[in-house]
């Protein structure tokens, strides 16, 4: 179980909300806890900039929150790349969930409208968006030991090797098979959890 002095910022992927799978099981799970008041699930702008100070933002309230004195972060997919800039910006622990690595090369084949999976509106991708998201790369990770690498092998949108690579050096649980939503997440909470308070 999670101590009552550590709170969690979660982040979802693109195109996502707090409405995905693993964020509705992560806030069922803290609030049939009752450490609803130690997590924190923000709905992320679609635009990589303000995304980053929402949760940075996010953070820094749990931060000050009475009681805590430690804030971590977890994130899927795109929300693992901004996990991954914060965790080493804020000097704090990440969990980052089939993460995305270099998105900006993956995501100009999604330029112009897209439909968000949840809420049904039509966002626009431009190349400020991108941009954005070169301006937050992390190219090198200065406390791996931080960053804790969940990873299945049969993720069919993102190519794996590219997080073994990048987060070679971080404690990992690298699973052959399951999917790109990460099958099987509940059952690593413990692990999660164990890790954060090392």
């Amino acid at each position: 179980m999670l101590p009552s002095h550590i709170a969690c910022v979660y982040l979802h992927g693109f195109l996502s909300s707090p409405q995905s799978k693993k964020a509705q099981e992560l806030i069922q799970f803290f609030t049939d806890h009752g450490l609803q008041k130690q997590l924190r699930v923000p709905a992320l702008s679609f635009e990589p900039a303000v995304a980053i100070q929402q949760a940075r933002d996010a953070i820094q309230e749990l931060q000050k929150q009475e009681g805590i004195d430690q804030v971590f972060v977890m994130g899927s997919s795109l929300g693992g790349f901004y996990a991954t800039h914060l965790a080493v910006e804020e000097n704090i622990k990440g969990v980052l969930i089939n993460p995305a690595v270099r998105p900006y090369e993956l995501l100009d084949k999604y330029l112009g409208p897209n439909e968000h999976y949840y809420d049904g509106q039509t966002y626009l991708l431009e190349m400020k968006h991108i941009e954005q998201l070169q301006v937050i790369e992390t190219e090198r990770l200065t406390a791996p030991e931080n960053l804790l690498l969940l990873l299945q092998t049969g993720d069919e949108t993102l190519d794996y090797r590219l997080a073994i690579e990048k987060y070679q050096d971080c404690p990992s649980y690298i699973e052959p098979g399951g999917n790109h939503s990460y099958e099987g997440f509940m059952e690593k909470l413990t692990s999660i959890f164990y890790f954060v308070q090392g």
